[in-house]
């Protein structure tokens, strides 16, 4: 995505020009998927083939971060990490789950995205809604490893999604079996395992502690506490909310598995120093039973949280 000039010339009005007759030469837009807070997604179709895709309008003032390629070029945020995403991409099932970008276009007042559009699939919100009544701890556990190692593979390659939550989180059953694949990564960044940040971007109610105590938060401990947000909505049927766990004033589901417990209530642990890697947490008895906890996960901060004999989130 480069920001082209546009000088006056016989070529102007040419489709190879021209961004918006270039998409429309290619693509056929169809109804509306949904409305964020950063632009809108439509159904479409590739022409030559009939692929089935996801079409996103991004406005100019909704591009929060820009990226300067090695040429020296400005272009979006989001199409960079998604370049890298694709550029990245292995045979690990954490790896395949980022949505690949197909095509991008850059009109004078908005960005458009041409999306991989898995059929069937549905949010995760939506999918927990609809098998409300048989998703338990079996059905969460399986699509949190997943979630888990997707983000792995993000941190491996220095990306920051930002923004994981159920909405973003696509259930892809073309293959018969749930897989977790993630959409939108609009306010996603390259990141360091140092870098901190003291501009909020994502969803504001799920901001970690440290972000409401000393408005500054980093990549791999919010992803940590993201997820344990994802597995609280998807067991307990309703929103989270940071600032209520802060003021103990969430409880977990009595008939909720002691291990299973104790992995939300590490994701919550409210010091991001002491709360566990995601390498960590993807070695918790809840996710695999046959392992055992290592000692760098049994510290003292870890006995301080789960002694807790209420349901209380502290």
């Amino acid at each position: 995505i480069f920001c082209l000039k546009f000088n006056s010339s016989a070529h102007l009005h040419h489709n190879q020009d021209n961004p918006k007759l270039r998409f429309e030469a290619k693509y056929v837009e169809l109804h509306p998927l949904g409305e964020g807070g950063c632009g809108s997604v439509f159904a479409g179709y590739r022409k030559s083939d009939h692929l089935d895709v996801a079409i996103k309008h991004v406005p100019n003032k909704y591009q929060y971060c820009k990226h300067v390629d090695e040429k020296g070029r400005e272009i979006s945020g989001e199409v960079a990490v998604m370049l890298k995403l694709r550029s990245g991409t292995s045979h690990s099932a954490g790896s395949r789950a980022p949505i690949a970008l197909l095509d991008w276009y850059v009109l004078p007042h908005e960005l458009i995205l041409v999306l991989e559009r898995p059929m069937p699939a549905v949010d995760l919100q939506t999918y927990v809604q609809e098998c409300r009544d048989w998703f338990g701890e079996k059905e969460a556990k399986m699509i949190l490893k997943q979630l888990v190692k997707a983000a792995i593979s993000l941190q491996d390659k220095k990306i920051f999604h930002r923004d994981i939550k159920v909405e973003n989180i696509l259930i892809d059953m073309s293959s018969g079996a749930p897989q977790v694949r993630l959409i939108d990564f609009g306010v996603s960044c390259f990141t360091e395992s140092h870098s901190e940040y003291t501009t909020f971007y994502g969803t504001e109610i799920h901001a970690p502690p440290e972000w409401w105590y000393e408005h500054t938060y980093s990549a791999r401990p919010t992803t940590v506490w993201q997820l344990g947000i994802v597995l609280f909505e998807c067991l307990h049927n309703k929103n989270f909310s940071s600032t209520k766990l802060m003021e103990k004033k969430l409880q977990l589901r009595q008939n909720l598995s002691k291990d299973c417990k104790d992995f939300m209530k590490q994701c919550f642990i409210q010091n991001p120093r002491r709360r566990p890697s995601l390498e960590q947490i993807l070695l918790h008895p809840w996710l695999n039973p046959s392992k055992v906890m290592s000692l760098d996960l049994h510290t003292n901060e870890h006995k301080e949280v789960s002694a807790a004999t209420t349901d209380v989130l502290i």
